[in-house]
């Protein structure tokens, strides 16, 4: 009797780390990947969760100013660069990484976190920072329904990473180092 009871407690056990398992990995949101090659061939790529505004108001409401984002949905988003780079004056060594936000209606701050393979920011360890750069932000010309990441080539080594949502552009000048 007890032999059974144990089984049937560790089938139990099982099946709850199982489907606890799964539920975090079930995305609310499409994921995409936006890629570039820089000078020498090297390629840096950014994957990130796609949320949808859906009516909702997005900055200083869904994304609350002054606090740390993980800069889409579900899992952090990631960089992967094969170059070391040079992003607003930070040095950045080929790799992966975790980038996160922190968004105000001023500027926001991008956020590049050591720890690539994290979910959301709920685990964020700022001790673990790269560093912190300021992104330049405008205005978007009409709303931007889903949240959209971009890199956008900018002569020879460099590129734009532009993250746009809502009205908000932000913006940052990435560099691959020779």
């Amino acid at each position: 009797m007890k032999k059974s009871y144990a089984v049937v407690l560790g089938v139990v056990a099982l099946a709850v780390g199982v489907l606890a398992a799964v539920a975090q990995q079930q995305r609310a949101s499409p994921h995409d990947r936006v890629s570039i090659q820089l000078a020498g061939g090297k390629k840096l790529t950014i994957e990130y969760g796609r949320p949808y505004m859906k009516g909702r108001k997005i900055m200083g409401g869904l994304v609350p100013y002054g606090q740390v984002w993980r800069t889409g949905a579900d899992e952090a988003t990631t960089l992967t660069t094969e170059a070391d780079l040079d992003i607003q004056g930070l040095s950045v060594l080929a790799g992966s990484y975790a980038l996160f936000t922190v968004p105000s209606e001023k500027g926001w701050k991008l956020i590049v976190n050591k720890v690539a393979k994290q979910w959301g920011a709920f685990k964020y360890d700022e001790s673990q920072d790269l560093g912190r750069v300021d992104m330049e932000v405008t205005r978007t010309a009409s709303p931007v329904e889903q949240f959209t990441i971009t890199l956008m080539p900018a002569g020879g080594n460099k590129a734009i990473l532009k993250m746009e949502w809502e009205n908000t552009s932000a913006a940052v000048p990435i560099a691959a180092k020779p």
